[in-house]
């Protein structure tokens, strides 16, 4: 009958967990120290050509800094990069909303890729008065590609 007292409403609040302990400080330590080394400009550039999406994200981020300390890594990187990038195609595609173009964009990309194409697809919107754009993570939009 005392719990029945107790609570008279259907809503009832339970106490929280505690945090886990830490099991791993190397772990941790080893990633805090990651985060905070900057590989140089030539590490970059040969982690663009090995193909290393994490080396391609850093230097993406350098080129678009305006942080003028990295203008020189990142005219660097430009640089190195460029005889590469002789036999490369890029294209522009423009509408308005819903029109389809991350629709179109995903069948052309499997295309090119059936063929045995590479293909990589920035999106950017233009648009925001505030930041003038913003580059979109359109890829939940494309599954297949």
């Amino acid at each position: 009958m005392e719990a029945s007292k107790k609570h008279k409403s259907a809503l009832k609040e339970n106490d929280g967990i505690s945090p886990p302990e830490i099991t791993d400080d190397i772990a941790i330590n080893k990633i805090k120290i990651n985060r905070k080394s900057q590989p140089t400009a030539d590490e970059l550039v040969q982690g663009i050509f090995n193909k290393n999406i994490t080396a391609l994200s850093r230097a993406i981020t350098l080129v678009e800094s305006k942080n003028t300390a990295h203008l020189e890594k990142a005219n660097y990187i430009l640089k190195a990069c460029l005889p590469k990038a002789n036999n490369s195609l890029r294209i522009g595609i423009t509408g308005v909303p819903g029109v389809g173009k991350s629709t179109f964009i995903e069948s052309i990309g499997k295309h090119l890729t059936s063929l045995g194409k590479k293909v990589a697809v920035l999106a950017v919107d233009p648009s925001s008065s505030l930041t003038k754009g913003s580059i979109l993570g359109d890829k939940t939009r494309m599954e297949d590609l």
